[in-house]
């Protein structure tokens, strides 16, 4: 039979456990909306491809100072990457759009002189 101390125990490893694999989900899911590979992120992040896989399904506990590193790149709150409720005074998650353009930033200047021109064409050609 268990004493009290082990159930508590054995009740947060099982919080735990659903904690790392809902916040993988989440890494999962916004690594894939931002439309990057495994080993894109990985490389950004400074650590191996299977270490990323093995965060994003839950078997790996990320460290907590990775957290902010993993909002910066997705353009997320770190709050919202944990699953927190939003806190006062936020409206909601970061439209698309404003990813994007976060994305666009984080690209070299050559990079992005070629994307503006190509929004620069597309925008006067949709005032017509």
């Amino acid at each position: 039979m268990l004493t009290a101390s082990q159930h508590d125990l054995l009740v947060t490893m099982a919080d735990d456990k659903a904690f790392f694999k809902a916040l993988g989900l989440r890494i999962a899911a916004l690594r894939k909306e931002a439309g990057l590979s495994q080993q894109a992120v990985a490389d950004e992040l400074g650590i191996a491809q299977q270490t990323l896989a093995h965060y994003e399904v839950g078997t790996a506990r990320m460290p907590v100072s990775i957290v902010p590193v993993f909002a910066k790149l997705y353009g997320v709150d770190a709050n919202e990457l944990l699953g927190l409720q939003n806190g006062a005074g936020k409206r909601g998650p970061t439209p698309l759009l404003q990813k994007q353009i976060e994305r666009l930033n984080q690209l070299p200047k050559t990079q992005q002189k070629v994307v503006m021109q190509m929004l620069d064409g597309v925008l006067s050609q949709g005032g017509r």
